[in-house]
């Protein structure tokens, strides 16, 4: 969210944010949140004149009472209720106001980086750089699902009868792997000086209004039924979350995490052959990580995170791209976005495995995270997320790039201590 005195003084830059978002519809949000705005401060001072009123006023009852002049005293008391009134009616229009006023300020998107590209959607978005060279092998390459079914890995039809679709079996070596990668992620990122974290699975609602956009919660979140708790899509939120309505000490930053979760989505909408198997689904895990650190060293913080999982993809031999995103394919918080994508040989394409954004302060704005300085004044944090790795979309691309033509799996040296020492997987099938 941004700050409203910002849009109050800016609002041309505020609409031309929107247009390079492709939200025009938005525009008169900006408008309608200054006048609201406007009447809301005026509806605020307007009350604190009747405070003092009704104090000047008060203090002439209880004379006027010690000289027996009760008519007098009621006439007066009479006008203090009269103040009373007016009050509460004010009180009564603030209260509806600021509601309006949050809610739409809420709707407007976060500023994006000025580095970022326009574009329209994810189409528009623009390669930054490629490591480890893309191989297609000379010999075919089965779909995922496929691979995993040779090693007894995999069970769609049991998983679609006891949940429906969008859900999976692991079993046997792909489940081992699995968990091999998640444990591995997790010493790779302490090793980078994160601390580990395993949060709460579930959220508040305020805490998911602060974390995410109203759009992305109707089309991400599951609600659970006759609680105010939300399933996480992320530990992203739950990460964020943990900061919410705190006054941090600015010695104490940065806060770097990296934690483990299960994580669960809708993902409404249907999807290609390429995002069937276990590409987008409703349940997965994830080891990510979070940072909240001051302003000025978001920037060096944001590249530092995405490199981290180009490192980790690349030390399992998968090649990766990252690819910055345009300003339509930016969620509403987001000031700038970086996507990891890793080489699928099959499809011979890069497809997406991983995230880093930069929210500014939208997030701490909304979650009140504040930063005292060391002269007591106090500004908002800035928020910061990255996936290191997403099994199982991410054993696809494993799977690809370290399959044999005979049908084993390879298994790179890093994995191996979390494999058993194994340095293959053989097809039972």
């Amino acid at each position: 969210m941004l700050d409203i005195k910002f849009v109050r003084e800016n609002p041309d830059l505020v609409k031309e944010n929107m247009k390079k978002k492709f939200q025009d519809h938005k525009l008169h949000l900006v408008d309608e949140v200054i006048a609201q705005d406007q009447e809301l401060r005026m509806a605020q001072r307007q009350a604190d004149e009747l405070r003092n009123q009704r104090k000047t006023i008060s203090k002439e009852i209880g004379k006027l009472m010690g000289q027996g002049r009760k008519e007098e005293a009621e006439t007066v008391k009479q006008k203090v209720a009269a103040i009373a009134e007016d009050l509460t009616a004010l009180s009564e229009k603030e209260n509806v106001l600021r509601e309006s006023v949050t809610n739409k300020m809420m709707q407007i998107p976060n500023m994006i980086d000025p580095s970022v590209p326009i574009g329209r959607d994810d189409s528009e978005n623009v390669e930054l750089e490629r490591f480890g060279e893309p191989v297609v092998p000379d010999f075919e390459i089965p779909y995922h699902t496929e691979i995993m079914e040779s090693l007894n890995g995999i069970d769609l039809d049991s998983a679609r009868k006891v949940a429906g679709n969008g859900f999976y079996y692991l079993m046997g070596d792909v489940a081992r792997l699995h968990s091999a990668v998640l444990s591995y992620a997790r010493d790779f990122m302490i090793d980078k000086g994160f601390t580990y974290v395993i949060p709460p699975y579930m959220i508040r609602s305020n805490v998911v209004t602060g974390v995410m956009s109203f759009a992305e919660m109707d089309g991400m979140m599951y609600k659970i039924d006759g609680e105010d708790l939300y399933l996480i899509g992320t530990s992203e939120h739950s990460m964020i979350g943990k900061f919410i309505d705190t006054i941090l000490d600015e010695k104490d930053l940065p806060y770097t995490y990296t934690s483990y979760s299960p994580c669960f989505r809708k993902e409404k909408g249907a999807h290609g052959i390429e995002e069937r198997g276990v590409y987008r689904i409703h349940q997965f895990e994830k080891q990510e990580m979070i940072v909240v650190c001051k302003p000025e060293e978001s920037k060096e913080w944001f590249k530092k995170m995405y490199m981290n999982t180009v490192e980790f993809f690349r030390s399992l031999d998968i090649p990766v791209r990252t690819l910055e995103c345009c300003s339509g394919d930016l969620a509403d918080l987001k000031s700038k976005s970086v996507d990891v994508e890793a080489w699928s040989p099959r499809q011979q394409k890069y497809f997406e495995v991983g995230s880093c954004s930069n929210l500014t302060d939208a997030q701490a704005r909304r979650l009140k995270i504040r930063v005292k300085d060391e002269k007591g004044g106090k500004y908002f944090a800035h928020t910061l997320n990255n996936t290191c790795v997403a099994p199982p979309r991410m054993l696809i691309a494993f799977l690809e790039n370290n399959l044999q033509e005979d049908g084993s799996i390879r298994i790179p040296k890093v994995l191996q201590p979390y494999m058993g020492m194994k340095e293959k997987l053989v097809p039972v099938k």
